[in-house]
């Protein structure tokens, strides 16, 4: 606890571009030094968290130049302020950003902007695990393996995953628990009817719920996915890594996109009420979605691994056989025929016929993708005209893994028996015949269904709607949420909410006075009719 430290690599003019970084640390042999310089206005560090007016020391990271040449972008670990009066070294201006999205959220944090003049630094402050400078200015590369920061890279990603789906689990805790308290219409003599028994409500509310407990389920075997990369990269075993890069890219942009959308739904779901900071789903709105743009944008992480799909499908002629997550795409040519067998609703029920499905139309877009851009005499200018397709792809091929997830973990011993099992089949189910709902474009333009399988599929999830609503309830409550956890009066574990709201309400501090100020200067003038009219 002797420096408080921040990362500081995302500047004012480039975030996802990491190589467009504008800092610079050039290399001085007469002082054996390094010089951190911020070129331009673009190149001032923005958004590190703790750096507006907490931390003592950073790792900036900035494009490295020895001799002239530059040799990519490396991390130095730099002083900002004095570890005596906290105030900013000679060469550094630094302060906060101001006011971000939300009423708390992200403002507790003080993300800060970051500028330096010249600042010079001891050459061992360089993080030399890949590249080592000698003290002539020599770049001499280790011969620890550059793959190995991907190791951190998954781990993050896997973290980011579960906390989509704690994320979405409160939510739809809130949600679920509010529905079954709210009464609206339905019945002029005794009680009226539950918000939850509402088909609208269901067909909003349930799937939300199903993508709760397929977020759990991937989040955990990203975790081992974590752990079998890391035993890999030990071995120095590579042959997995891109795979699992890509796989760890594309769930974290499937998972906290939904998770962002669903906390909203889930406060339209809870009515007016739903808009109370009170009721705990604007904070945990305005908390999470930034979780969309930190450790990779959505949309340039989709376009990562439809890169990656893309590249896959072009090996297979040479007969590399795709790994892991990508195995599916061996199978093309199956694929390529395959004709979806269900003749009634009940057909949708059968684990292997919708992950067939799943895979035909994941494989289909891939291969339709990789024709289109093979037109292109410049992959580059086709990839940059195809790119919004090529992202559809790419969700297509992470929707297809939590599915697969799913589906796989009901294969496994589940504690509580046969109706806990049975429960989260009904939830597996209607998380991907929603999917097939709305995504029916991409299911039908790739034949992977009829109209009719379609129509089929939307009789079943309406059946699984109403075999959820008995036990929604406790299908959030196994979460195990407390209340202080939840943070919310709508999602409150023993229903009382009215009252609840209504103690609440008079704890504002505006209800401390019952005139409020300005009443003498403002209101009473205008109730009385002794305003004047301006002269204009």
């Amino acid at each position: 606890m002797q420096i408080i430290g921040c990362y500081a690599q995302t500047e004012l003019g480039h975030g996802s571009n990491v190589q467009g970084l504008e800092t610079t640390a050039t290399f001085d042999p007469q002082t054996d030094e390094f010089v951190i310089h911020s070129p331009t206005l673009t190149s001032s560090k923005w958004w590190p968290g703790g750096l507006g007016k907490v931390s003592t020391h950073a790792v900036v990271y900035a494009r490295l130049i020895t001799d002239g040449q530059e040799h990519g972008v490396h991390g130095f670990i730099v002083q900002l302020r004095s570890l005596d009066d906290h105030m900013p070294l000679p060469g550094i201006t630094i302060g906060d950003i101001g006011m971000k999205f939300g009423n708390g959220a992200y403002n507790t944090m003080d993300n800060g902007v970051l500028r330096f003049d010249n600042v010079r630094i001891p050459r061992d402050q360089m993080l030399m695990r890949v590249l080592q400078v000698t003290k002539e200015g020599k770049c001499v590369q280790s011969n620890v393996p550059r793959q190995l920061i991907y190791g951190t890279m998954v781990y993050v990603r896997q973290t980011i995953v579960a906390d989509a789906s704690r994320a979405l689990s409160r939510a739809v805790c809130i949600a679920t628990r509010y529905s079954a308290v709210r009464r609206q219409f339905g019945s002029q003599n005794g009680l009226e009817t539950q918000v939850i028994d509402y088909k609208t409500q269901q067909s909003r509310l349930f799937p939300l719920i199903a993508s709760a407990y397929a977020f759990r389920f991937v989040g955990e075997w990203l975790k081992w996915l974590y752990t079998d990369v890391t035993q890999r990269l030990q071995a120095n075993d590579f042959s997995t890594l891109p795979e699992a890069h890509a796989c760890t890219a594309g769930l974290k942009s499937l998972t906290t996109s939904v998770t962002a959308d669903a906390i909203e739904e889930c406060r339209k779901l809870c009515g007016g009420h739903g808009y109370l900071c009170s009721s705990g789903l604007p904070e945990l709105f305005a908390v999470y979605v930034p979780a969309c743009t930190y450790e990779g944008d959505n949309v340039v992480l989709l376009l990562q691994v439809a890169r990656f799909l893309m590249k896959t499908v072009a090996q297979l002629p040479s007969g590399k056989k795709p790994v892991g997550t990508t195995a599916y795409l061996g199978l093309v040519e199956h694929l390529m025929q395959y004709r979806c067998g269900v003749q009634n609703a009940e057909d949708w029920l059968n684990p292997s016929v919708i992950l067939e499905v799943f895979e035909a139309r994941a494989a289909r877009m891939c291969v339709n993708r990789a024709q289109k851009l093979g037109s292109f005499p410049n992959p580059d200018e086709g990839f940059a005209e195809l790119s919004a397709f090529l992202a559809e792809a790419a969700v297509a091929h992470c929707q297809l893994i939590v599915v697969s997830k799913f589906i796989e973990k009901l294969q496994q011993d589940i504690p509580g028996g046969e109706g806990v099992k049975q429960q989260l089949r009904n939830l597996c189910n209607i998380y991907a015949l929603n999917l097939i709902n709305r995504h029916l474009g991409d299911f039908l333009s790739t034949g992977a269904i009829s109209a009719k399988q379609a129509s089929l599929a939307n009789d079943q999830l309406r059946s699984l709607f109403s075999q959820v609503r008995p036990n929604a309830i406790a299908l959030v409550d196994a979460f195990n949420y407390t209340d202080h956890y939840l943070g919310s009066i709508l999602g409150c574990y023993d229903g009382n909410v009215y009252p609840k709201l209504y103690e609440e309400a008079w704890k504002d501090p505006l209800n401390d006075s019952v005139v409020p100020d300005g009443y003498q200067e403002y209101i009473r003038p205008m109730l009385k009719q002794q305003l004047r009219n301006a002269r204009l």
